[in-house]
């Protein structure tokens, strides 16, 4: 693989730390801006909207640009969201970084992804995204907890400053490795094509897989910290541990859905919704046991992100000739998930079902989730000509 796919990936890891590090720091943030956990859950929330608003807007105004410039000019903004949300004074200036925040790290992913698979050839399409996408992974295992335990010693706004030079880092490396493509500027990109290309039903039954899929792994895991102290009983410096664990199973599940995604992409999706949708479930009704619950978070990991190498790849496929925007579509699914998914786990929290209500809303969740997959793989085969016989 190129060094600049593991490039992007680290771009992938700085900025990815950022969108779901509050999972550990809501406790802190809801007492320091003086709101409740739900209203601080919304910061989830606003940072999903974003990345759904920014993902095909920034495509689109970027879609001409040289790829090294637009991903250095996203980094830049996203910083400086960064610098100001750890000086904001109060909850809604914080809410307002998260979105612009949100908006440059959606079109950084848009062009990562874009610029990645343009890198390698069609067979290594699935490898190089699931390369990309593990910094999302590693920034669960690496980020998210080093991130709880600074903000445990330090205040939760050292975390965002710690984002800020993480990401800066980031920048100056994608500055080294990644090279202008000339060819690829002077291809005959438009928005007007490329919307064209998107035209096929079935690419929006995947984008819709993807939303349902994400929703499913981000509503339990948005308030996770939450239930681990409340329900299962664990102290909050055994909350950093889980949190490593669930991103250790979501690296596992990565790299084996990088490996069989390309040739199985819906049979990888099958598998690993049914067994979201199963520890999902089993973690509504065991909440309490610390034990199981601590089993049942890894496997939440592992099947989650089994299968985003399968949804990130998949839509190239469907629509070769949307490079850039097809990537962003994608971006905005899975935050559509994300935006929407916390929401409803917000609700059944504030309706006095508790916290451990969440993990139903993501069995529910993954189940639609696994019935459009599944009916994605019967359109599939309908239209894939059968094999011509032997004479």
């Amino acid at each position: 693989m190129p060094l600049a796919i593991y490039v992007l990936g680290l771009g992938i890891f700085t900025q990815g730390t950022s969108e779901f590090m509050l999972s550990g720091l809501l406790p802190d943030i809801a007492s320091d801006l003086g709101v409740s956990i739900p209203d601080a859950g919304l910061l989830i929330s606003a940072f999903a909207v974003g990345m759904v608003v920014g993902a095909p807007l920034l495509a689109i105004t970027t879609m001409r640009w040289p790829r090294r410039t637009a991903l250095v000019a996203l980094q830049l903004v996203f910083i400086g969201a960064h610098v100001v949300g750890a000086l904001a004074p109060g909850y809604w200036v914080l809410f307002a970084t998260r979105i612009v925040s949100a908006v440059s790290y959606a079109g950084f992913w848009a062009v990562a992804v874009a610029t990645g698979v343009g890198l390698v050839g069609p067979e290594s399409r699935s490898r190089a995204v699931a390369i990309i996408a593990s910094g999302l992974t590693l920034a669960t295992i690496v980020g998210v907890p080093a991130g709880t335990v600074l903000s445990q010693f330090t205040g939760w706004r050292a975390v965002f400053w710690a984002v800020a030079a993480l990401t800066l880092g980031s920048l100056v490396c994608s500055l080294l490795t990644i090279r202008e493509d000339t060819e690829a500027r002077e291809e005959a990109r438009s928005t007007a094509s490329e919307l064209r290309a998107m035209a096929r039903p079935q690419l929006w039954l995947s984008y819709a897989v993807t939303a349902l899929t994400f929703g499913s792994v981000i509503v339990t895991f948005s308030y996770l910290a939450p239930l681990l102290t409340d329900v299962t009983g664990l102290s909050a410096q055994w909350v950093p541990a889980q949190l490593a664990l669930f991103g250790i199973g979501g690296l596992l599940g990565m790299s084996i859905g990088g490996r069989t995604a390309q040739a199985h992409p819906v049979g990888t999706l099958l598998l690993g919704l049914g067994v979201l949708v199963l520890a999902s479930a089993l973690l509504a009704v065991v909440a309490d046991n610390a034990l199981i619950t601590t089993v049942l978070v890894f496997a939440l990991g592992v099947s989650g992100f089994v299968t985003n190498p399968a949804l990130q790849s998949r839509v190239f496929a469907l629509a070769p000739g949307a490079p850039t925007l097809v990537g962003a579509g994608n971006t905005s699914a899975f935050n559509i998930g994300n935006t929407l998914a916390p929401m409803l786990g917000g609700l059944t929290i504030s309706a006095g079902l508790g916290f451990a209500s969440v993990a139903w809303v993501g069995a529910a969740i993954g189940a639609a989730a696994l019935l459009a997959a599944a009916w994605a793989g019967h359109l599939e085969r309908r239209t894939t000509p059968a094999p011509l016989a032997r004479v």
